[in-house]
């Protein structure tokens, strides 16, 4: 479970105190449902009391609107009555209360409903929802982010999160104050008349119905459009994360038409967006342009019978004419709310699937490990026939440096990822100190592991904070302690990145891609350094080394190695020599294990091996395969 964490504020002014009044970076109780209304709900829960306060506020300012409307018929009336004779005298008060409804009241309350949308809903809400959405997504299996693009997944959490939070928005900015205004104005042509507060009821009906006609679509349609949006963006990342390749292999035309083709696609989905959008606007201005000729026209019959005064035609004709122009605004909104309930349910559908792999409820941390790993007779072949392991059994004793080799599919890769338990095993269990690690959390687990890959993910972060992503509460001092060890101190002080950052303040790039292969390797072994975690796995960690640096590096990774369980993948087969053990896999079972000596005396795949690398054979693959 990941803990909340809550940033300091920079600033404790009035408007930091007003937005502390919702927690938007509390995490949520439970999984996110895959159902929109639960979804939203889920969402924006621990919010709710403000929001729901923020909509009375907009409500209020909504029914101001009807007041101006009633304390204009008033004025007229009183006009129309006194004449202007007498009239400042007589209507004193009813001229000072308009006044001050006008001057301060409806102000300071189009003030309060403005504080509580943009101080409030709209910046706590974002960062609520995309909070939440992103703990959940770092919750996911790495088979997750395999399976789709990185940049769509980043679209999808930005694109809900701002979709779900002008849905809130909007909701209590524009459809509460126009419910009240609605619900006033019914109240208000009661008073003067029951048969024109009828007529308003009627249009009312004609006005949802023609809703309720199109929305469906707007939504359906903005969530075409929104998944188009996204594969243009997860297009677009894939080629620059691999513009190099692109670069090499001199396919910008391709990579071209492939975004064209993605950008083709959203374009056909924003027509007909577009289309839905104007047929709809065009039907409601003219639904819009009958409320005027229905409310202003019965009440000027009402007056030709007697039956209605002056100031009932213009408190009347300000209602019609306001709600008119509201339809128009309300239209618009409606459309971006049910335009963005159509991204939140597409953004939904990526990102809530519930991880295949997660912690046992009952799991319990995994303390610091003495480093015991065991694989009894472990099968995974990633869901299919071959591949993977199959009844691999072994067991390692803590503190022994085991090396592991074989050809390309053997099962290398395989072994260390269930170890991880990147995966888990289909039969079959792997224990740590005599733990099955899936009665473990995933957390806990992997902290007792340090792991160095050949290729290497760095962050495009400062080389110190590369460094002490090993262990995040590493001084400064530690942080250059590990760099020294992994040989990476001196070429670290000569960075300088393109804002003239320098040392270990420079910034790497993109997966680090202003260092060479071999500056890369070695700030992971720094981070590895740092983490000085009881199991140790190395996946061909020098293998981006010159000859001499490998040399510093393996002098260096005896220190690192004493007294912890390594597991050591190696095709250079001279770098795990001195191991305590080899095991060679073959199609995902152990073919031969014994140290290098007794392994040449059997004369088996391994010597094999050895015989070909020591053969003169340069750049020659463990499976003989030249490179």
């Amino acid at each position: 479970m990941l803990q909340k964490t809550t940033p300091e504020p920079v600033s404790n002014g009035p408007a930091q105190r007003l937005a502390g009044m919702i927690d938007a970076f509390a995490p949520a109780e439970s999984a996110p449902p895959r159902s929109l209304w639960a979804f939203m709900l889920w969402s924006v829960r621990g919010a709710w009391p403000v929001l729901i306060l923020a909509a009375v506020i907009s409500a209020l300012v909504g029914v101001t609107e009807v007041v101006s409307a009633l304390l204009l018929g008033l004025i007229i009336d009183a006009v129309v009555e006194t004449g202007p004779l007498g009239f400042f005298d007589r209507h004193f008060w009813l001229i000072t209360a308009f006044v001050l409804f006008l001057v301060v009241l409806r102000p300071v309350a189009f003030g309060l409903s403005s504080a509580a949308n943009s101080i409030v809903v709209q910046p706590n809400v974002y960062v609520l929802v995309q909070s939440r959405l992103n703990r959940w997504t770092l919750g996911q299996p790495v088979t997750f982010f395999d399976n789709d693009f990185a940049g769509r997944i980043a679209q999808k959490q930005v694109q809900t999160a701002r979709a779900l939070t002008d849905v809130a928005n909007e909701t209590i900015n524009t459809m509460a104050f126009a419910l009240a205004s609605i619900l006033g104005s019914v109240v208000l042509l009661v008073t003067i008349d029951g048969r024109i507060a009828l007529a308003l009821a009627v249009w009312l009906v004609a006005y949802l119905a023609l809703i309720r006609h199109f929305l469906p679509q707007v939504r359906a349609r903005s969530g075409a459009r929104a998944g188009a949006r996204a594969q243009v963006s997860g297009q677009v990342v894939d080629t620059i994360t691999n513009i190099k390749t692109v670069k090499l292999f001199a396919h910008a035309d391709f990579e071209d038409r492939a975004a064209l083709n993605a950008m083709g696609i959203f374009r056909d989905r924003a027509v007909e967006f577009g289309e839905v959008q104007a047929w709809f606007r065009l039907w409601l201005m003219v639904c819009a342009g009958v409320l005027p000729v229905l409310l202003i026209g019965g009440t000027l019959w009402l007056w030709a019978l007697g039956q209605a005064t002056p100031g009932a035609i213009a408190a009347a004709g300000a209602v019609a004419i306001r709600i008119a122009q509201m339809t128009g605004w309300v239209s618009f909104v409606l459309m971006a709310i049910y335009g963005n309930l159509g991204e939140v349910e597409d953004g939904m559908k990526t990102l809530t699937p519930r991880p295949t792999l997660q912690d046992a409820p009952d799991a319990l941390p995994l303390g610091r490990a003495s480093g015991a790993i065991g694989f009894e007779d472990v099968s995974f072949a990633y869901g299919r026939q071959t591949g993977g392991v199959d009844q691999l059994a072994l067991q390692i004793a803590p503190g022994e440096k085991i090396g592991i080799v074989g050809a390309s599919g053997a099962g290398k890769s395989t072994l260390v990822a269930l170890l991880l338990r990147l995966y888990d095993v289909e039969t079959g269990r792997i224990t740590i100190d005599g733990q099955d690690i899936r009665g473990v959390t995933q957390e806990s687990l992997r902290r007792n592991i340090a792991m160095v890959t050949q290729e290497t993910a760095m962050f495009n972060r400062s080389a110190y904070e590369n460094i002490r992503y090993g262990r995040p509460d590493a001084t400064r001092a530690e942080v250059e302690a590990a760099a020294r060890a992994a040989e990476a101190h001196d070429f670290i002080l000569g960075l300088q990145d393109h804002e003239g950052r320098k040392g270990y303040d420079a910034r790497l790039g993109e997966r680090g891609v202003r260092l060479s292969g071999g500056q890369r390797q070695r700030i992971a072994l720094a981070r590895a350094f740092l983490k000085n975690a009881p199991i140790l796995v190395l996946d061909e960690a020098t293998s981006a080394l010159d000859s001499e640096v490998e040399a510093a590096i393996q002098d260096a990774l005896i220190p690192l190695m004493e007294g912890k369980t390594v597991l050591a993948i190696a095709h250079r087969l001279s770098t795990i020599a001195q191991l305590d053990r080899i095991i060679v896999l073959d199609e995902g079972r152990i073919l031969e294990q014994g140290t290098h000596d007794a392994l040449l005396e059997q004369g088996g795949t391994y010597a094999r091996f050895w015989a070909r690398q020591s053969g003169g054979f340069l750049g020659t693959d463990d499976d003989g395969q030249q490179g």
